[in-house]
């Protein structure tokens, strides 16, 4: 198997410190009295001063990182330490953080202060130390088809540290780029379909959309709940396997015995792929099957999807925005319709692409129409039926290619998306874990690892034996 360690981060500045440190090694460094988490933070605040102007992953820092820090280190010094005692966070801009604007990126939530989302609250009382909001595709790309992933309002572009003339997928757009850049050791992101898994395997990180209900939902901007959810996106899969059990306040998954050998997985090979990102899905299964793992190709068609779950995601969006914004403290609209006719108005928000996805919502029947109800239905069976017959027969997990190369930001022509292995799972509510695989055309490709409800930490098992078999750069 190639090395599919990625390329180091080009940068204006040299940048180093202790924030390049993985959230497990820090916590060990610290546990060592090598570090503090006052040190951390500040590594963390450095690394984004110096390298995120050219990144722009994140939208604001918090003004009491440090005073958190602190904090964190006088508990450790008089309890036993929390799961991620003085771990730096960033945090996705469509989840409440309080003292901080929850914004989705966009001028009419500018002023919006939600109290702490639900997953905060566990991040804080876990000892994480929430060290700002990132930036992401406005309203997590759900207002225009011809939108350019990692572009907001507010946070104007993010760019792939890797090329900051190429995309960093969306919408968790400065999750994503903000972890590969190093500028904290963990993130949190969020997915309706594709949200997280795209923009890690384009940056070249590990993210994990969870089972959806999981992670608590409350105090994040929806799109639907029925697909919703909160995920870690982080340098290594034992980094998201703890953020994910304090996201979703469950026990620990033991990564120290996965492995491969007799595990058996279905190949999914997805039509289109250029001869450059086939080439690392057949690396990556080779070294799969060497490690003792029983592969057989499936067909899977995720085309049928989109006819259902289209139409069912704009009238779960008109309803679940329309209630967002009506209690939402400080924002300058309190329906979609009010928002559209803001963003009319306003002389930033529709300079590059439109809203057309708000005016096809505003279009859609209520929530409460039959018609929309055996939409949803229809595509959650459909879905489930593609994950599950693909598993028939004890197979673990579907593996396939997470995302091609990232493509060049061009805001004339808008996202390129050729691949994407994302809905079966997103629309099913399914777990998947996507891990860096190699690269193409010098740009990071990844592996995921799709399974059935509730098998999160089965796949965090695979995708950990897979990452050990050529670990990515430090």
């Amino acid at each position: 198997m190639e090395d599919r360690r990625p390329p180091e981060v080009p940068s204006r500045a040299a940048a180093s410190g202790s924030s390049s440190l993985t959230a497990g090694e820090a916590l060990a460094a610290m546990a060592a009295g090598e570090l503090s988490g006052v040190e951390l933070t500040r590594s963390c605040l450095d690394r984004i001063a110096t390298l995120d102007p050219e990144i722009a992953s994140v939208l604001a820092v918090f003004p009491d990182a440090l005073k958190q820090a602190a904090a964190s280190d006088r508990f450790r010094a008089a309890h036993p330490p929390r799961p991620l005692e003085g771990v730096p966070v960033l945090v996705k801009d469509n989840i409440a953080v309080t003292g901080l604007p929850t914004t989705a990126g966009s001028r009419a939530l500018a002023d919006s202060r939600p109290d702490d989302a639900a997953l905060v609250t566990r991040l804080r009382a876990a000892g994480a130390v929430i060290v700002g909001k990132t930036n992401l595709s406005e309203w997590a790309n759900f207002r225009s088809t011809a939108s350019t992933s990692g572009w907001s309002a507010l946070g104007g572009q993010t760019r792939n540290p890797h090329d900051p003339a190429r995309t960093p997928s969306g919408s968790s757009s400065g999750s994503g780029a903000a972890i590969a850049a190093g500028l904290a050791p963990l993130a949190v992101g969020t997915e309706t379909d594709g949200s997280i898994v795209s923009p890690a395997g384009i940056c070249g990180v590990v993210g994990m959309k969870p089972t959806v209900g999981r992670v608590p939902g409350a105090g994040i901007v929806p799109i639907s709940s029925a697909q919703d959810t909160a995920g870690p996106m982080t340098r290594s899969v034992a980094d998201a396997a703890l953020l994910l059990a304090v996201l979703a306040g469950s026990p620990l998954p033991d990564l120290t015995t996965a492995t491969l050998r007799g595990a058996r997985l279905a190949l999914w090979t997805p039509a289109g792929l250029d001869a450059d990102t086939a080439a690392v899905l057949e690396r990556a299964v080779a070294a799969m099957a060497d490690a003792g793992a029983t592969i057989t190709a499936v067909d899977v068609d995720a085309g049928e999807l989109e006819a259902d779950e289209w139409p069912a995601l704009l009238a779960e969006f008109r309803s679940e925005i329309d209630a967002y914004l009506a209690a939402a403290p400080g924002a300058a609209v309190r329906s979609l319709a009010e928002l559209v006719r803001f963003n009319l108005a306003d002389p930033v928000e529709l300079s590059l692409f439109g809203q057309e996805i708000f005016e096809q919502s505003l279009a859609a029947p209520p929530v409460t129409d039959d018609g929309y109800r055996d939409q949803r239905r229809r595509a959650t069976a459909a879905a489930r039926r593609i994950i599950d017959e693909a598993l028939d027969g004890g197979v673990d997990a579907v593996v396939t290619i997470s995302n091609q190369p990232a493509w060049r930001i061009d805001y004339a022509a808008g996202d390129r998306f050729e691949v994407s292995t994302s809905s079966p799972a997103a629309v099913a509510g399914y777990p998947t874990v996507t891990v860096p695989a190699g690269s193409a055309a010098g740009l990071p490709v990844g592996v995921s690892f799709l399974g059935t409800r509730d098998a999160d930490d089965r796949l965090l098992g695979l995708a950990a034996a897979f990452e050990a078999l050529a670990p990515p750069r430090a």
